[in-house]
């Protein structure tokens, strides 16, 4: 089918292509090996873990699907229970550790993932409001922020973990494990976005564009919505990038202290916590790949944020 032949929404969708395409960002990007590599290998991780259970041969969270006969079974042996090739090896309750891997790091993008959109949207709201509206609820803010950037993620995390923790019931620690890492996690990264979104936000609403706005009778917040925020997001963007990675460390640190995922729902964290048991006994396979999976995620997801950083830089063009 010629081009003229196409309908005219097929058109409209491959003109958007095109000029994304041809922008000075998608220039960027084809020129970019290291962009592309990180792109393809995100892209790959994150196929891999959503569709896990038709490209591993058991499902690790399942107990009746182990055999501990098969534990400790080294890379590119059989298992001696159920006679399963495993090509990553077993762990000491006979799971694959391939299997494995991908479940876990499946658990470790989810959570980084949620506790990204969470801390993204505390802090992007909180900064809109401290850089629009100003005065003792901009001092507040930032304060808040300030005196949280004080302390490292990882000990602000520990303490939203625990407090959690000790208002949830204990019989529903391990359903509601998730939903703590999530908050946990984000409530110790929303600052970065609060203090970015302000001092752009502080920029945006002197400009003539914001004055209009406010002369055809706007009230704040669908200024705030509709005018300001889609002119701040470009930092923000970058932010959220680099910061998954780091939620995704952020999750493996507190699985590792054993505080994070339970075994039965391992992560990449929990995994490596399990492997770091066995590395003077010999089996060194059970945490050698586990954190070889997580450097490739973090490191893929930081190149990647790292080029989107310098490609939305105005001053790099």
């Amino acid at each position: 089918m010629s081009v003229l032949a196409q309908p005219p929404a097929a058109q409209a969708h491959r003109g958007l292509l095109a000029r994304a395409w041809d922008s000075d960002i998608g220039y960027s990007f084809r020129t970019s090996p290291v962009a592309i590599g990180a792109a393809a290998i995100t892209l790959v991780i994150v196929l891999a873990t959503v569709f896990a259970e038709f490209i591993t041969p058991q499902n690790p969270f399942d107990a009746a699907a182990l055999n501990l006969m098969d534990g400790f079974t080294p890379p590119g042996e059989a298992g001696a229970g159920s006679g399963m090739y495993f090509g990553l090896g077993a762990d000491s309750q006979g799971r694959d550790m391939y299997s494995a891997i991908l479940y876990g790091s499946r658990v470790s993008l989810l959570i980084g993932t949620a506790s990204v959109i969470f801390s993204l949207v505390l802090g992007v709201s909180l900064g809109l409001i401290a850089g629009y509206i100003g005065g003792r609820i901009e001092a507040l803010i930032m304060r808040i922020a300030d005196i949280q950037l004080s302390f490292p993620a990882i000990l602000v995390a520990l303490l939203v973990f625990g407090i959690a923790r000790g208002l949830i019931h204990p019989s529903l620690h391990e359903q509601m494990t998730f939903a703590v890492m999530t908050i946990a996690i984000g409530l110790s990264n929303w600052a970065q976005y609060a203090r970015t979104v302000r001092a752009s936000t502080l920029v945006e609403k002197r400009k003539e564009y914001v004055d209009a706005a406010r002369v055809i009778g706007l009230r704040a917040f669908p200024v705030m919505i509709k005018h300001v925020l889609p002119n701040v997001a470009g930092p923000i963007l970058v932010i959220a990038t680099i910061n998954l990675a780091l939620a995704v460390l952020e999750e493996a640190t507190l699985s590792f202290l054993g505080v994070g995922m339970p075994p039965t729902q391992p992560s990449l964290g929990t995994l490596i916590r399990i492997g770091q048991q066995f590395l003077f006994s010999g089996e060194w396979w059970i945490l050698l790949f586990p954190s070889l999976a997580l450097v490739t995620i973090a490191l893929s997801i930081n190149l990647f944020g790292d080029w989107l950083r310098d490609a939305l830089n105005p001053k790099l063009r």
